[in-house]
């Protein structure tokens, strides 16, 4: 963990097998770039550390199985296969995928835990064409549903200012999601440059970070973690007053909870597996029972 500049040396890599690498990418870095002038980007990390792993039939080299925004941190899978690529897409496609993200919101959040529901759609305003919106503020288009899970982590103030360690769990997936979210509810995330329209540019980052990964592959799911950047032993500006839980009790009530929805979803889907084979065997039955009456009825026919 640092606060300096990404540099093409400066790749951390949390996991790595034959299917994958998970790395902990760096804030304010590209993932992939078509731009020429682009000289930081991750996937020219991954060309320099893993030369021989790059792909020459894709065009980055590497497949990246999800995003993470220019600004963000954290965990960032990659696939190093086709065959690896789409079972990871599977998981993401069916948001089967535990995500959690720590950051730093302004203002004291006052409500411990919450659900956000706003939905969000492209802003069609002139200079903002590049942010997202909630559902009925002026020039929102085609808002769709989003959900994020809100769990005050700690109070404290950075760099004077009074601040909130949130850990956020998109339950789904839109463009910006976690930003518009915590801007909707009056806590923007410290540092959100674009979200602030350009007041907030005094911290030397974006305090967000993907902490948690956990992608339920078979026959080995990948769970890892992306280590805590805001600390004080990194950035001596953020201090904690009040702490309400640790990091680590509510991952774990996380991973928990979704260990109990996915017994949940089994014994629904075995449920539903026995009624359709129910439905399935009195068909069969009652096209047995039709064609022995048919049948007879034939028979009997011939007889007269």
């Amino acid at each position: 963990m640092s606060s300096e500049p990404a540099s093409i040396e400066s790749l951390r890599v949390l996991y790595q097998s034959d299917d994958y690498i998970i790395v902990d990418k760096h804030w304010d870095i590209r993932i992939d770039s078509k731009m020429w002038y682009e000289k930081q980007t991750v996937q020219l990390q991954l060309q320099h550390h893993f030369p021989h792993l790059a792909d020459p039939s894709t065009y980055y080299g590497f497949r990246f199985c999800h995003q993470l925004d220019f600004s963000t941190s954290g965990a960032l899978c990659v696939a190093l296969n086709k065959a690896a690529a789409g079972r990871a897409y599977r998981c993401f496609k069916d948001r089967t995928v535990t995500k959690a993200y720590i950051a730093l919101v302004r203002g004291w959040v006052e409500q411990e835990t919450q659900t956000l529901n706003f939905a969000i759609g492209k802003n069609s305003m002139e200079g903002r064409t590049h942010m997202m919106c909630i559902e009925g503020s002026e020039g929102c288009e085609n808002p769709k549903p989003c959900q994020t899970e809100v769990t005050v982590l700690e109070y404290g103030m950075y760099d004077g200012d009074p601040v909130t360690k949130v850990l956020l769990q998109p339950l789904t997936g839109r463009t910006h999601q976690l930003r518009v979210h915590c801007s909707a509810i009056g806590h923007p995330i410290v540092g959100d440059f674009t979200y602030s329209l350009g007041a907030d540019d005094s911290p030397y980052r974006m305090m967000l970070h993907a902490y948690l990964l956990h992608i339920p592959l078979e026959p080995q799911q990948l769970l890892v973690t992306a280590g805590d950047p805001f600390v004080p032993a990194v950035d001596p500006k953020w201090i904690s007053q009040r702490s309400l839980r640790t990091l680590e009790a509510t991952v774990e009530a996380v991973l928990e909870h979704r260990k109990i929805k996915e017994k949940e979803e089994e014994v629904a889907r075995r449920e539903g597996e026995k009624r359709k084979q129910s439905k399935q065997r009195k068909m069969e039955e009652q096209s047995e029972e039709q064609r022995r009456a048919c049948q007879e009825w034939l028979s009997e026919w011939a007889g007269d």
